[in-house]
């Protein structure tokens, strides 16, 4: 009985925790991720008034590519951080950068109406989602410090009046309580109110075509479905042919041996020596069977130190440099340590080089991979079967892949994965 009701009280804060509190958080994060890219839009908003307001002088004519380009990789990131925190944005063809086709292409001029809008409405949303957390948590603790504190600096959030008395003390920790009610219950309307603007003015017109999109994905679907039969595949062929045929010899010496101990425990010794060195390969094999599934170093020491232990293994001397804050997702993680391994890999067996570097880096949602070689070059990024597995990878996660290799060297790829699927 005892174990029902603690489970049934145990219930609504659950609920809570789900319902409100989780959602808020979120908000909070999407709002001030929107923060940061609102002082971009304001600062391509400032740039762009100068450029109109320099027009007939001649110099905003020549500012004029340079902006149109700026605002359209602006809108791109955007496009990016809000299929992080939500349903994907599809993006349009890419608009023109002339000014003259520019002025009339029906994109560019849904991307202003959104600069008007993030840069004003949207910058003011974000600073509230900054402001409220910090105001609810120096408000809500206010009575635990404000005794310390200097005269100047016991005040409320909004800065008024000097808190000299405990009653007041205590209705500025009340006030923090305010702060936190008006977090939970609006702050995912103010990300929805944020995020609006970029829904409705940046994904495709109606005048786009999105058959090749379509096309795309489809293909993006059908390399991720094969590259996953491939894995199987290649685990079961390696069950198969290598652990499965040690086991059976492991079953064999080990009837052999029961057989002669009786008459020649001399050799029986030797037999299941012979077993025990069998099952030690089955073993082995196990567990680079497992590790090619998912590598447990992974989990254990994160991308970081995943991509430490390759670079240690590798047979060409190579220097890491990895600054990955935030974890990934675990299909992004596995994917790239798999790209990194194969990259060396063929750096080890085919180029010859006698330095090898690996750059990660993790910016804004996205994952880049820099895998580059001294060597002799001349790798084809449509030849081999480890860059065909490679290309299958990061297609499956819509990522992007560049194979710089010219004759002589140096080879560079490169590989850009969103963090997040």
């Amino acid at each position: 009985m005892a174990i029902r009701e603690d489970a049934a009280a145990s219930g609504p804060r659950a609920g809570f925790k789900d319902i409100v509190v989780r959602p808020a958080t979120a908000a909070i994060r999407q709002l001030a991720s929107g923060l940061g890219s609102a002082l971009s839009a304001l600062f391509v908003l400032l740039w762009l008034a100068v450029t109109v307001v320099t027009g007939p002088i001649g110099v905003g004519l020549l500012m004029a590519p340079a902006v149109l380009r700026a605002l359209h990789a602006l809108a791109g990131r955007e496009r990016d951080r809000l299929g992080r925190w939500g349903p994907e944005v599809v993006a349009p063809e890419p608009p023109p950068t002339q000014l003259r086709l520019a002025l009339v292409d029906p994109t560019t001029r849904r991307e202003l109406r959104w600069l008007v809008r993030h840069a004003t409405l949207g910058f003011l949303l974000g600073v509230l989602g900054v402001l409220l957390p910090i105001s609810a948590l120096r408000d809500g603790t206010f009575p635990l410090w404000w005794r310390f504190a200097p005269e100047e600096v016991a005040t409320t959030s909004l800065g008024l009046g000097n808190v000299q008395s405990w009653p007041a003390a205590v209705a500025v920790g009340l006030l923090g309580l305010g702060w936190t009610a008006i977090i939970l219950g609006l702050t995912p309307g103010m990300a929805r109110l944020q995020a609006r603007p970029g829904r409705r003015l940046l994904v495709a017109g109606p005048e786009t075509d999105l058959s090749l999109r379509v096309a795309e994905l489809t293909a993006t679907r059908a390399a991720a479905l094969d590259a996953h039969a491939t894995e199987l595949r290649r685990i079961e062929r390696s069950l198969h042919d290598g652990t499965q045929n040690r086991l059976v010899s492991v079953t064999i010496l080990l009837g052999a041996a029961r057989r002669m101990v009786a008459r020649d425990l001399a050799g029986a010794d030797e037999v299941l020596e012979r077993a025990h060195s069998t099952a030690e390969q089955a073993l082995a094999e196990l567990r680079a069977v497992a590790r090619g599934i998912l590598p447990p170093v992974l989990a254990d020491r994160g991308l970081t130190g995943a991509l430490s232990g390759l670079a240690a293994n590798c047979p060409v001397p190579c220097r890491i440099d990895v600054d990955v804050p935030e974890r990934c997702a675990a299909s992004v993680e596995a994917t790239a340590y798999f790209v990194v391994a194969e990259a060396l890999t063929n750096i080890a067996k085919h180029s010859g080089a006698d330095h090898a570097t690996v750059m990660a880096r993790s910016r804004g949602g996205r994952l880049h991979l820099c895998v580059e070689d001294d060597g002799r070059g001349g790798a084809d990024e449509d030849g081999g079967s480890g860059l065909t597995g490679i290309r299958r990878r990061i297609a499956a996660h819509d990522g992007n892949l560049s194979l710089t290799s010219p004759s002589g060297g140096p080879t560079t790829l490169e590989v850009d994965l969103p963090c997040g699927s």
